[in-house]
């Protein structure tokens, strides 16, 4: 793909059907859905934001209704994870674009846990490393967690990502000083994957 193509940014068409999932822009009507997860302490563990009442989960979701598109380097594209059969936001997956010249981005995502276990992450996730690769144009994707959250790291490699670094007491988080795990996947790796 041209860099051309890369600077364009990118606008998908909602919602992405995966076999189970839609993928979209969040709604101000996902609130309560929003606040079920945001709220539990085992699902923010390892994500940046802390565990948020009812009014700090309607000030984080205004910020992400205006994350469906990606037209700048730096900004994150925020979806919410539905389950189509009962129309339940059960999580979000997201996507950094780090980088126009280095075509670089960042993978994200956390989900309630009543319905982890299930391979709905991995479902959502690959259609944003597909979204990033084959749309936005990007050469490679990086996700990065917390050492201690064994689960995501299991399912970065099972996504096809490698581990490329373990960066000791990188980041001071919620109160202490934490490692970090660095994954990545290339797009030719990713098309010899799928």
């Amino acid at each position: 793909m041209s860099m051309v193509e890369t600077t364009t940014g990118l606008r998908p068409t909602y919602p992405i059907k995966t076999d189970r999932l839609d993928l979209r822009p969040h709604r101000r009507e996902d609130l309560d859905d929003l606040y079920a997860f945001h709220s539990r302490p085992e699902v923010v563990r390892y994500v940046p934001w802390p565990v948020r009442d009812r009014e700090q989960t309607r000030e984080a979701l205004e910020k992400k209704l205006v994350q469906g598109e990606l037209a700048e380097e730096g900004q994150w594209l925020v979806l919410a994870i539905e389950l189509r059969e009962s129309g339940t936001v059960i999580g979000e997956v997201l996507l950094k674009w780090d980088s126009i010249a280095n075509r670089q981005g960042e993978l994200g995502f956390a989900l309630h846990t009543d319905y982890q276990g299930q391979g709905l992450a991995r479902e959502a996730a690959e259609a944003v490393l597909r979204l990033g690769f084959e749309e936005l144009g990007l050469h490679r994707i990086c996700a990065i967690c917390v050492r201690e959250n064994a689960d995501s790291a299991r399912l970065l490699q099972r996504l096809g990502m490698r581990q490329e670094g373990h960066l000791v007491h990188n980041t001071f988080f919620k109160g202490e000083w934490i490692d970090e795990l660095v994954f990545a996947i290339r797009e030719d790796e990713w098309r010899q994957s799928g």
